[in-house]
């Protein structure tokens, strides 16, 4: 227990992205990885999963030694609006299509920080709309709908 006084939220955060990045190194490696030139299944979550390894590493490294500050409040609005934001966008990109969830998710995530308001949230769900459909509609021609009401 004494080793749990002495972390803080840097390397508690740092732990975690070395675990998340180790298991998906360890679970891309179950498949085949291929080359730059042909990818297999595996690469990408090898690739990620080293990647984020590493930043946590560097992280534990470069973090502040000793407890955080006493009395720290975890910001739950953030938490919430940001989980909100992945449910809404995975329910109305089945049902909804890519225009609403997309603006949906990040209006809601948008809501997560005390600065912004109302008017700042719709215009970024508004500029993230029209940089999906732009990227992935008209520049990587993936075929996901626009808008489909089922």
């Amino acid at each position: 227990m004494r080793i749990l006084s002495r972390m803080n939220k840097e390397r508690y955060g740092a732990a975690l992205m070395i675990l998340i990045g180790a298991a998906a190194t360890l679970q891309g490696g179950d498949y085949r990885i291929g080359s730059l030139r042909h990818m297999g299944a595996g690469f990408m979550p090898v690739v990620y999963g080293g990647l984020l390894t590493a930043v946590g590493v560097l992280l534990a490294f470069t973090a502040k030694r000793g407890p955080d500050a006493a009395g720290h409040v975890p910001e739950w609005r953030g938490w919430l609006c940001i989980v909100a934001g992945v449910f809404a966008f995975a329910l109305l990109g089945a049902h909804g299509g890519l225009v609403p969830a997309t603006f949906v998710a990040v209006f809601v995530s948008a809501l997560g920080d005390r600065q912004n308001t109302l008017r700042d949230a719709a215009l970024l769900a508004l500029l993230m709309v029209a940089a999906g459909v732009l990227i992935f509609r008209f520049g990587l021609h993936i075929q996901l709908p626009l808008f489909t009401w089922s």
